[in-house]
């Protein structure tokens, strides 16, 4: 274990019990609402297994986005938006690691292919004002966290410029999400 986070067990601890309410999660906002759904996977976990540490943050991994397949999109998709939340930080709501939009891509994407250096994506700034892929990394000795892997199909391709936060892309995608399809890994410090 790093120094860093031998420092943070107690504070993890402490906080063990503190969890949001899973209804606050962004999957729940009711214009990203559709019945529709994609099959959302990865080679590198399976739904409900532990994320690979090539694929957590710091002090545990590289960053480096995990490969994800998905089925057909539906017809008329014009964009994607890839979410990542943590669905047991320890505070009022999930946090939100990563929102990435980009044009349709039949498929999926390969593994490390979320960076900004590419001009593909689009990335809204997470609660700690990074705009790229950040991924799983609880708070040590908080226990096993469930990390969501969120992708939404667009009827529009929509223009995040003008999106500051998380909190505003449930407004900006509202009525134009076509189907939606989740995956979830763990972690624990």
């Amino acid at each position: 274990m790093h120094p860093v986070e031998a420092l943070l067990v107690p504070v993890g601890r402490l906080l063990r019990n503190r969890r949001p309410d899973e209804a606050a999660s962004i999957a729940n906002a009711p214009g990203l609402a559709t019945g529709n759904r994609i099959t959302l996977t990865s080679p590198a976990f399976r739904d409900g297994e532990v994320v690979p540490a090539a694929h957590c943050g710091q002090f545990i991994g590289a960053d480096v986005s995990p490969a994800l397949t998905w089925s057909a999109l539906p017809e008329g998709t014009q964009g994607l938006v890839l979410v990542l939340e943590d669905l047991d930080s320890p505070g009022a709501a999930p946090g939100i690691h990563t929102i990435a939009a980009f044009a349709p891509l039949d498929g999926g994407l390969p593994e490390g292919a979320l960076t900004p250096a590419d001009p593909r994506f689009r990335f809204v700034p997470n609660h700690r004002r990074q705009a790229k892929y950040v991924g799983p990394r609880p708070l040590p000795g908080h226990g096993t966290h469930r990390y969501r892997f969120h992708l939404y199909a667009l009827d529009a391709a929509v223009d995040f410029t003008g999106v500051a936060d998380a909190q505003a892309v449930p407004a900006a995608l509202a009525g134009h999400v076509l189907a939606s399809g989740t995956l979830t890994g763990t972690r624990t410090t």
